[in-house]
C-alpha cells in the first residue's frame, strides 16, 4: 500500500498542534494545583496565628489533599491534632507517613518522634515506650530517652529507669547521680516493706556512696536502723547527714532528738543542733532543741522567744502561747484554737517548682513529678 505525502505532511501539524493543547492544558493544571496548595497552605497559618485550630485544621486538610505528597503538611496537620487532643487522628497522620516509602530518611526519623508524642499524650505507655526505643541512634535519642525516664518514673520501674539515667548520664545530658540515689531508695523502701532489710540496706548505703551529699538515703537508712532498735547507729547515720548535708539538718532535727533520748546522748545532740541552728535558723531545728532542753531544764519554751528574735514567725509564738497562762485564762483555749487554726497553712512543705503544698515533706512532687523540688523548710520561713 502506497503512502501518500501529502497526508503526512497534513498530518504533521496537526500532531504538532494537538501536542501544544495537551501541554498547555497540563500547565493550566499544574498551575492552578500550585495556586490552590499555597493558598490553602497560608490560609491554615494565618488561622493557627490567630489561634483558630479548628480553622487552620480544615485549611491544611485542603492543602493535603491538593498535594498528597508533601510531609511538612502533614507534619503540621499531625501536630495541631495533638494540640487539639484529637489524638487518633494525629497518630492516623503520622503513621501514613511512616508508611511512605519514598519519606526520606530525616523525615522518617521526625514522623516516629511525633507517633511517640502523640502515644504519651494519649496516656498509650506502653506503644509510646516501643515507639521512642526505635529513636536509639537518631538526633532524637536524648529527647525519646527523658521521655522513657518520666514514663518508667510514672510506673514506678525503678531499675529500669536507673539504666535510661545512666545513659542519659553517660552521653552528657545532666548529672543523674541524685536521681539514681531516690530510685535506690525507692527500692530499699520497697524491700523494707516486703520483709527484707537487709537487701535494703544494702541499696541504702550504695545511695550513699554513689550520691554522699543527699540526704534521702541517710534520712531513709537511719529509719530503718531505729526501726531495727539500732539507736546508735542511728544516731551516726544522722549526724553524718548533718555534715554531708546541713541544710537538711531540719528534716533530720526530730529524729535526732528521739535517738538521743534512746540513746542517753542529750547533751551532745542538744550542742550539735545549737550549732546548727546558730549556722541556720529553722523552725524544726528549734522544735527538736526545745525539746531536747524541757528534758534537761524543765522548760525550754524560751527557744520560741529565741526564734521569735531572729524572724517573726506566727508558728512559734502559738507554740510559746500554748504553754503561757494568760492573764483572762478562761478564753486561753479560744485563743490557742485560732492561733493553731492560723498557722496550719504555714507549717506545710512547698513545691519550688509548682507551688504544691502538702502536710509531709516529698521528695518527689506529687503535683509536677519534679525530684528535689521541696525545700527542707516550712512556708512560713520561705
Amino acid at each position: 500500500m502506497d503512502f501518500d505525502l501529502v497526508w503526512i505532511l497534513l498530518g504533521l501539524p496537526l500532531a504538532f498542534l494537538l501536542g501544544w493543547l495537551a501541554s498547555r492544558f497540563d500547565l493550566r493544571q499544574l498551575r492552578l494545583e500550585n495556586r490552590r496548595a499555597p493558598k490553602a497552605y497560608f490560609k491554615g497559618l494565618n488561622y493557627l496565628l490567630n489561634e483558630q485550630q479548628d480553622q487552620a485544621i480544615d485549611a491544611f486538610i485542603e492543602a493535603v489533599q491538593n498535594d498528597p505528597d508533601t510531609s511538612e503538611l502533614h507534619f503540621a496537620l499531625g501536630n495541631l491534632f495533638r494540640r487539639r487532643g484529637e489524638y487518633n487522628r494525629a497518630v492516623r497522620v503520622h503513621e501514613h507517613l511512616l508508611s511512605r516509602g519514598d519519606l526520606p530518611p530525616a523525615d522518617r526519623v521526625r514522623a516516629q518522634h511525633a507517633l511517640a508524642l502523640d502515644f504519651l499524650k494519649a496516656g498509650l505507655l506502653d506503644r509510646a515506650e516501643d515507639a521512642l526505643k526505635k529513636l536509639d541512634g537518631t538526633p532524637f535519642e536524648n529527647q525519646a530517652r527523658l521521655a522513657l525516664l518520666a514514663i518508667y518514673e510514672r510506673s514506678r520501674e525503678w531499675p529500669q529507669a536507673a539504666e535510661i539515667a545512666t545513659r542519659l548520664e553517660a552521653s552528657g545530658e545532666a548529672s543523674f547521680s541524685g536521681r539514681l540515689a531516690h530510685y535506690l531508695c525507692e527500692q530499699a523502701g520497697a524491700l523494707q516493706t516486703s520483709g527484707d532489710p537487709a537487701s535494703a540496706t544494702v541499696l541504702l548505703e550504695k545511695a550513699i556512696h554513689d550520691a554522699p551529699d543527699a540526704a534521702r538515703p541517710r534520712l531513709q537508712l537511719a529509719a530503718l536502723q531505729r526501726s531495727q532498735g539500732r539507736d546508735t547507729d542511728a544516731l551516726s547515720t544522722l549526724k553524718a547527714l548533718t555534715e554531708s548535708a546541713p541544710e537538711a539538718t531540719p528534716l533530720a532535727a526530730a529524729g535526732l532528738a528521739d535517738v538521743a533520748l534512746a540513746c542517753d546522748q542529750v547533751p551532745a545532740v542538744l550542742a550539735l543542733l545549737r550549732a546548727r541552728y546558730e549556722q541556720d535558723p529553722a523552725l524544726d531545728t528549734m522544735e527538736a532543741i526545745v525539746r531536747l532542753e524541757a528534758e534537761t531544764d524543765g522548760d525550754g519554751r524560751d527557744g520560741y522567744i529565741r526564734h521569735l528574735q531572729h524572724e517573726p514567725s506566727l508558728i512559734a509564738a502559738a507554740r510559746w502561747i500554748a504553754g503561757e497562762k494568760l492573764e483572762h485564762d478562761q478564753f486561753h483555749p479560744l485563743v490557742q484554737r485560732a492561733l493553731d487554726h492560723a498557722v496550719k497553712p504555714l507549717s506545710r512543705y512547698r513545691c519550688a517548682a509548682c507551688g504544691f503544698e502538702a502536710k509531709d515533706h516529698f521528695w518527689q512532687c506529687p503535683g509536677c513529678q519534679a525530684w528535689d523540688s521541696y525545700p527542707p523548710r516550712r512556708v512560713e520561713e520561705l
